[in-house]
C-alpha cells in the first residue's frame, strides 16, 4: 500500500465512521477500486478505526473523563447516582449485543457480507431505515435514553457489523425510533462506539497474523491512523451541528444512490 492510498483510506474512514454512510462499506468499495487485497488490510482497517476512536476521545473529552471517574466509582461501590454513572451503565448494556455478535458471528458475517454487491444491498437497506426512523421520530414526543433504549440501540449496533450498514447511522436511527432528539441520539451513538471500536482493535491485534502485516506496512498504518483521527474529529463536529437543524434524509438519498450503483452496475 502506498502512502497516498493510506491517506485516501484514512480520510475515508474518518468521514464515514461518523457520517451515517457506513465506514466498513466504503472501505470495502475503496479497497476494491484501488485493487488492494482485503485480507492483507486487516491491520490497516483496525488502525484507522482506532484513529477515529481517538477523535471521539478528543471531541467528547469532558464527557469521557467524567465517565471514567463514574466507572471507577461504580467499581469501588462509591456511586453518586449521577447522570454519568447512568450513562456508563447504558453504554455497558448497549455494548453487550455487539460483543455477543462479534464473538460468535464475526467471521461468518465478514465472509458472507464483505462482497461488493452485498455492501450495495446493505447500503440500500440502511437508507430505508433512516426514512423509517425520521418518520417515527417526527410523530413522537422526545425523551432521553433508558435501559430498554440502550439495549435496542445496542442491537442495532450489532447489526452494523455487516459491511454497508452504518454503525453511527443505525444507532442514531434506533435512538430516533426511541423518541430521542437527533443530537442526543448522535452523542450516545458516538460514546457507545468507544468500547465497540476499542474492542474490535484489541481482538484483531490479538490475531497472530497482525504482526507480519503491521510490520510490513508500518508507515502506511501510521499515516492512515493519523489522517483518520484528524478527519474524524471534524466529521463529528460537522454531524453534531448538522443534526441540530437537519434530518438523516440527505444521507438516505446518498446511500440509495451509491448502493444502487454498486449493486446494479
Amino acid at each position: 500500500m502506498t502512502i497516498l492510498n493510506s491517506i485516501i483510506l484514512g480520510a475515508l474512514q474518518g468521514i464515514t465512521e461518523f457520517l451515517p454512510i457506513s465506514s466498513s462499506g466504503h472501505l470495502v468499495l475503496a479497497e476494491s477500486v484501488l485493487g488492494l487485497r482485503v485480507e492483507a488490510l486487516k491491520s490497516f482497517d483496525v488502525a484507522v478505526h482506532l484513529g477515529t476512536l481517538v477523535s471521539i476521545f478528543v471531541y467528547f473529552w469532558e464527557d469521557v473523563c467524567e465517565m471514567i471517574k463514574a466507572f471507577f466509582r461504580i467499581v469501588f461501590l462509591r456511586m453518586k447516582k449521577d447522570s454519568h454513572e447512568k450513562l456508563v451503565g447504558f453504554i455497558v448494556i448497549g455494548t453487550i449485543p455487539a460483543v455477543i455478535a462479534g464473538l460468535f458471528l464475526g467471521d461468518e458475517i465478514d465472509e458472507i457480507f464483505r462482497g461488493v454487491e452485498m455492501v450495495g444491498v446493505s447500503m440500500m437497506c440502511t437508507a430505508i431505515l433512516f426514512l423509517i426512523a425520521e418518520y417515527v421520530n417526527k410523530k413522537s414526543a422526545k425523551s432521553g435514553v433508558n435501559f430498554i433504549k440502550s439495549l435496542v440501540i445496542g442491537i442495532f449496533q450489532a447489526v452494523a457489523l455487516i459491511p454497508g450498514v452504518s454503525r453511527s447511522g443505525s444507532t442514531i436511527s434506533a435512538g430516533l425510533i426511541g423518541k430521542m432528539e437527533r443530537a442526543d441520539a448522535a452523542k450516545f451513538s458516538f460514546l457507545l462506539g468507544i468500547p465497540a471500536i476499542a474492542g474490535a482493535g484489541v481482538l484483531t491485534f490479538m490475531d497472530s497474523s497482525i504482526d507480519t502485516v503491521g510490520l510490513a506496512a508500518s508507515s502506511s498504518v501510521a499515516v492512515g491512523f493519523l489522517v483518520s483521527a484528524i478527519v474524524g474529529f471534524f466529521s463529528i463536529y460537522f454531524l453534531m451541528k448538522f443534526l441540530k437543524k437537519y434530518s438523516l434524509k440527505i444521507f438516505s438519498l446518498y446511500l440509495l444512490i451509491v448502493g444502487s450503483i454498486v449493486y446494479f452496475i
